[in-house]
């Protein structure tokens, strides 16, 4: 039966993220003209990576919550079908809009502080951070098909 709530495809695609993040980090050491540099770089983009989809998955689980939590509910024992809406929360846009800015202040930080502290390759950063859409576009790929 096919999981109408997405996550095992969310598990499927972080499971093979971490796999995808080790291999290329090994396959970066070993390399002809690699090493720890380029291997550093290439674990330090998929942080980057695995941080920002972490903070995009926890962002829309909080907006579908509260999407949720604010839709119209059924009266108990109306039998006319009529809706009553409960009231949303007050302050969730202003703080989702500061979360936002927070958290790309902290992508924007740890990327600042891998290049120009740590000197990291810029394209290793690069390579490391497709990890997540590398490991999605292989769940397309080699989806379970349904029964």
């Amino acid at each position: 039966m096919i999981d109408p709530t997405g996550t095992d495809l969310l598990r499927r695609v972080e499971r093979r993220s971490l796999w995808l993040a080790a291999v290329a980090t090994g396959a970066a050491f070993a390399a002809p003209g690699g090493g720890a540099a380029i291997a550093a770089g290439v674990l330090g983009g998929a942080l980057l990576s695995v941080v920002s989809y972490g903070a995009i998955k926890r962002s829309v689980t909080a907006l579908a919550d509260r999407l949720v939590a604010s839709a119209p509910q059924a009266r108990p024992g109306a039998d006319d079908g009529t809706d009553v809406a409960t009231p949303a929360a007050g302050r969730g846009g202003s703080r989702g809009l500061v979360m936002f800015v927070l958290r790309h202040a902290l992508l924007a930080g740890m990327a600042y502080v891998m290049i120009a502290r740590l000197r990291l390759p810029p394209v290793a950063l690069l390579g490391g951070a497709s990890v997540v859409v590398l490991a999605a576009a292989a769940e397309l790929l080699h989806r379970p098909r349904p029964h």
